[in-house]
C-alpha cells in the first residue's frame, strides 16, 4: 500500500478507470455477440458505435477496430442487412447568408 498522499490518489484513480474500461469492454463484446446472434440495422449500428467508443478511450487498438468493423459490416452484408447511414447535408445546397448592412463612415470636419 502506497504511503505517499499522490500515490494513494493514483491508486484510487487507477481503480475507477479499471471499472470504467471494464464496462467498455463488457458493452463492446455484448454488442458484437448481439449482432452475431440477431444481424440486423439496429445491432449493427450499435456494434459500430462500441466500437468507435472502444477506440476513442483507448482501449482497443485502431486495426483491432477496423477490423471488427469490417467484420461486422461483412456478416450484416451476408445477412442482407439493410445499412442505414447518417445523412449528410448536400454540397450543392444554397447556403442562408445574412445581409449585413454596412456603415458609411463619417467624415471628421476641421476645427
Amino acid at each position: 500500500m502506497p504511503i505517499i498522499k499522490s500515490a494513494k490518489k493514483r491508486v484510487k484513480v487507477a481503480n475507477k478507470a479499471a471499472i470504467r474500461n471494464s464496462k467498455t469492454k463488457r458493452n463492446l463484446k455484448t454488442a458484437l455477440k448481439a449482432l452475431a446472434a440477431k444481424p440486423n440495422s439496429q445491432n449493427h449500428a450499435s456494434a459500430q458505435g462500441k466500437i468507435d467508443r472502444a477506440l476513442k478511450k483507448g482501449l482497443i487498438h485502431k486495426n483491432k477496430a477496423a477490423r471488427l468493423k469490417k467484420k461486422a459490416a461483412a456478416q450484416a452484408k451476408h445477412n442482407n442487412v439493410k445499412l442505414t447511414s447518417k445523412k449528410k447535408p448536400s454540397k450543392t445546397a444554397p447556403k442562408t447568408t445574412k445581409t449585413i448592412a454596412k456603415k458609411t463612415p463619417t467624415k471628421k470636419t476641421k476645427s
